[in-house]
Parts: structure tokens; C-alpha cells; sequence
């Protein structure tokens, strides 16, 4: 039976994460510390903290594997700079927690196009955090990278809208790795990294996660 940590389970992908685990039988406790209050249920510790200053002795950061969906864009966060401390500031803090814990697995929701030297900001970020969480020597790392995600989102974005909306059209003639990735199937996809890790460092392409 496993024990995961699960954050950013108030997302697109985090909320088919918790659910997923929630109702697997491998998984015996999850813990999902959030900004807000979640649905109680009888396997789920959800703690509600501050991600700027997260407690640091709480004894619910040791698990068997984390399972990171943080994330967000820099228009809801309104600047490059917030956008950094979302989708770099807090997997890395949660991290550097968790693995000072003893958690052995870490499970991170990245992007296609991650790129540390990338010239686009996005990338470039999603890209650093990935090369920070290799500087932490988890025993197993699962970087999953997809594509746009498909889903029904709490806020509108009508970029992604369109985009989805073209890329369902031709998602019949498309390459596999430029398909819409659903929300359910990169949660599938983390959930089963986090409840089989493998040792060493892995990387789940978009073409991985279509339907």
C-alpha cells in the first residue's frame, strides 16, 4: 500500500489526480496540502497552508512518492515573476521538504518544449525546475511533459479554447505528440509513476498520453 503527497490537487490535472487516488486500492493515505479547504474523505490529510512559507516539520512530508501538478500561467499570475514562484518556487520547496523527509519518489507534471537554455520564458522555466529537482537525487524521478491539456478548466482561457478546438478537429491526421493530452490520462499517467517508481530519472512524452 502506498502513501502519496500529492500538490496543486485543486487543478485541471491535480483535481483527476486525487480522485484517481483516492479511489485506487494501492493507495492506502494521500496527502494534499492546498491553498483551500478540499472534500474530506476517509483516506485524505489535506492540511491548508501558505505555499510561501510551508511547515517545515510536518511529519506528513515523508510518503512514499510525491505527485507535483503545480502550475499556472503568467497571465493568471500576472507577471513573469509570479508566474516563476508558482511553477519554480513552490515544486522546488516542496521538493527540497519532501526529500529531507526521507520520500524517495517525485513525480512532477512539466511541459512539451521544457528547456533550461530555451529562449521562451515558459520553457525555460518548466525546463529549470526540472534540472533543480535532478540536483535533489530523488531515487526516482518521473517528468511528465505534455502537450496542451484537455479539459474543463475553473477558469476560462480562450487561447487554449481555440487551439483545442483546432487541434480536436485534425486530431485524427496529427502526429501523436501533437494531440490534445485529456487531464485524465497525464493523471493516469503520474499515478502509475508515483505507485511504480522506477529508479532513475524518466521522462513521459506527450505521445504517451493521448487517446
Amino acid at each position: 500500500m502506498t502513501k502519496l503527497l500529492i500538490v496543486g490537487a485543486t487543478g485541471l490535472v491535480g483535481r483527476e489526480v486525487l480522485r484517481m487516488a483516492l479511489e485506487s486500492p494501492a493507495v492506502s493515505a494521500v496527502v494534499a496540502p492546498a491553498r483551500r479547504r478540499l472534500a474530506p474523505h476517509p483516506k485524505l490529510t489535506a492540511p491548508v497552508v501558505d505555499f510561501d512559507q510551508l511547515p517545515a516539520m510536518e511529519p506528513w512530508w515523508q510518503a512514499d512518492a510525491v505527485i507535483c501538478a503545480l502550475g499556472t500561467t503568467i497571465k493568471l499570475a500576472g507577471s513573469q515573476e509570479a508566474f516563476r514562484k508558482v511553477d519554480y518556487g513552490y515544486p522546488m520547496a516542496v521538493a527540497r521538504l519532501a526529500r529531507q523527509h526521507g520520500t524517495p519518489a517525485f513525480v512532477l507534471n512539466s511541459a512539451l518544449g521544457a528547456d533550461a537554455g530555451s529562449g521562451v520564458f515558459y520553457n525555460r522555466v518548466k525546463g529549470e525546475v526540472e534540472h533543480g529537482l535532478r540536483s535533489l537525487a530523488f531515487p526516482s524521478l518521473v517528468i511528465v511533459r505534455p502537450g496542451l491539456i484537455g479539459g474543463a478548466r475553473e477558469e476560462f482561457r480562450p487561447g487554449e479554447r481555440a487551439l483545442a478546438a483546432v487541434l480536436t478537429a485534425l486530431g485524427p491526421v496529427l502526429p501523436r505528440a501533437w494531440r490534445i493530452n485529456p487531464a485524465s490520462c497525464i493523471a493516469r499517467a503520474m499515478l502509475e509513476a508515483a505507485l511504480h517508481p522506477q529508479p532513475g530519472e524518466h521522462i513521459i512524452s506527450s505521445d504517451r498520453m493521448t487517446i
